[in-house]
């Protein structure tokens, strides 16, 4: 089990810009760096586990992007935003733990809470002769996540950070460290591919 993220200090000023806080976390100051995970570690493990579809892994995967980003802040240089950096490092730590877990873990549908209803992209993929409105949220959230986990790590986290985190194609291009091209196509491949998965349900049984 990893150590646990610190506790977060009520007395560093909330309002602080995240350049001043990363450039005191450089020089040591914990609660500077607590600050910087109390604003993205929502957002971090709402990505993770939206990749993993497990709250004890992303959890714990999410701790380790922290602490593997504190680790690492003296290598920081600044050449992106201190988000966009830690980003990264929770998007390669996320996709090498599913290389490792390929094929040694049986997806389950029992711990799902992916928030469909705000996410109009991923709704409008499924055809409107398809059982999913009869059968109600929670069918969809379940039909949903399956057809998500069979995309490629790749492929899964384009249509994660855009359509339910609403990153743009040139942030994304910086945390997975590709063009925006490839993002675009990469978007574009994991939407024909999430709409043939879907379709599949709207066919008679």
């Amino acid at each position: 089990m990893s150590e646990p993220v610190p506790i977060v200090d009520a007395s560093m000023p909330a309002g602080m810009l995240e350049g001043d806080l990363v450039r005191r976390a450089r020089k040591g100051d914990l609660d500077a760096y607590d600050e910087l995970v109390k604003r993205y570690q929502q957002r971090i493990y709402a990505t993770i586990y939206h990749m993993t579809s497990n709250h004890e892994d992303a959890n714990d995967l999410a701790q380790d992007a922290f602490i593997k980003a504190y680790s690492a802040l003296k290598s920081f240089k600044g050449g992106s935003t201190f988000y966009t950096w830690l980003y990264r490092i929770a998007v390669n730590k996320t996709i090498n733990f599913l290389k490792q877990r390929k094929n040694k873990y049986h997806y389950s549908l029992n711990d799902l809470d992916f928030n469909t209803e705000n996410n109009p992209d991923l709704v409008a993929l499924i055809s409107e002769k398809t059982p999913v409105r009869e059968a109600g949220l929670t069918e969809l959230q379940k039909k949903l996540n399956e057809a998500l986990m069979k995309l490629s790590e790749p492929h899964r986290m384009v249509v994660v950070l855009h359509d339910v985190q609403g990153q743009s194609h040139e942030e994304i291009a910086e945390i997975m460290d590709c063009n925006i091209g490839t993002v675009r196509s990469r978007l574009f491949y994991a939407r024909q591919q999430l709409q043939s998965y879907l379709s599949e349900y709207a066919k008679p049984a």
